[in-house]
């Protein structure tokens, strides 16, 4: 949080120095939240990694946000191709799969922030991208900063080594790779709810999209994608009725971004406990940062619950009856 907090403090700073949109700050909060739970600092190399891969991927994800504006369809194949492609390369090894996580950090942010850090005719569309990658930077940087000084106070190693994932069977014609498998399964739901969303919830197309990738991701087996499915739901369920008691506060402004940012802390934390705890909490959040601009988020909880559940379905559904993978070799993760 210490991370987030500085993250967004400068990219405060930045959106009024420099005219940006609002977006930028929630851009800025998603990277560092995303990428501070990553293993990419453990070594110089992951960091060298980070730096070179995040940037240039928000300012891609920045065109693919215009392009989701202005060809929806065509942007949303490019989404599930990239999301795809970055789970598929996982089994060429750790810094494959580290390349991977990395360019998926701005993909999924853009799903929380649909928006441009600029708009459409505020400035080139070339300098849009370099906001962008100037906010995936200062995300970057946060998150270094901050566990670099925490370093010196926490003893032993702080990303100790793991055992390297179990050897892959070979693959048969019948029978695609693990890593082929989890990239086809993310891709069905997503495109599934790429569809399901534009015809159901219009511009909220992303609430659908977002838990069909977080419950497809990391497939463990068709029970685990289940577990997760349920439990994301049961979470969202927890954060609507803890989102409708905050909003009867009437909070708006910094009272709402303050207890955004309490609530954000609060789900870091129980995170560990349960998938649950998070889901409720990220529910929460997202349902207060309307508050910022004096609005409410209430009446549009109910159809964000329906997303909810309509995007896990879906991830189940792909991960039960499409090339499904089979329980106990978790190694399938990152091969």
């Amino acid at each position: 949080m210490t991370a987030v907090l500085l993250s967004w403090a400068a990219a405060l700073w930045l959106e009024g120095a420099a005219g940006l949109h609002t977006d930028s700050l929630v851009l800025a909060v998603a990277l560092t939240v995303t990428l501070g739970r990553g293993r990419w600092r453990a070594d110089r190399r992951g960091r060298l990694t980070a730096l070179a891969l995040l940037p240039p991927a928000a300012a891609v994800c920045a065109g693919l946000s215009r392009l989701l504006a202005a060809h929806h369809w065509i942007g949303a194949a490019l989404f599930t191709a990239g999301l795809a492609l970055a789970i598929w390369i996982r089994r060429y090894g750790p810094a494959a799969t580290r390349a991977g996580t990395l360019t998926t950090l701005p993909i999924v942010a853009l799903l929380i922030v649909p928006g441009p850090t600029l708009t459409a005719d505020a400035r080139p569309e070339a300098v849009n991208w370099g906001w962008s990658a100037l906010i995936g930077l200062l995300a970057w940087a946060s998150v270094l900063l901050v566990r670099t000084s925490a370093a010196r106070f926490t003893p032993g190693p702080e990303n100790p080594e793991r055992p390297g994932p179990p050897k892959p069977r070979r693959a048969t014609a019948s029978r695609p790779r693990p890593s082929t498998r989890m990239a086809v399964q993310p891709a069905a739901a997503i495109a599934a709810a790429f569809m399901l969303g534009r015809l159901l919830y219009a511009g909220h197309w992303p609430w659908p999209v977002l838990t069909a990738y977080v419950v497809a991701s990391g497939n463990r087996g068709r029970k685990d994608v289940l577990r997760k499915g349920v439990r994301r739901f049961v979470g969202a369920c927890a954060g609507t009725l803890v989102a409708t008691g905050v909003a009867a506060c009437g909070l708006r402004g910094h009272p709402a971004v303050a207890a955004l940012f309490g609530v954000l802390a609060i789900a870091l934390w129980l995170r560990l406990l349960d998938h649950a705890c998070w889901a409720a909490g990220m529910t929460t959040a997202l349902a207060l940062l309307p508050g910022y601009f004096g609005q409410s988020a209430t009446d549009q909880l109910p159809a964000r619950l329906s997303a909810i559940a309509a995007g896990a379905v879906l991830s189940v559904a792909s991960a039960w009856w499409l090339l499904p993978v089979r329980r106990g070799r978790p190694g399938l993760t990152r091969s």
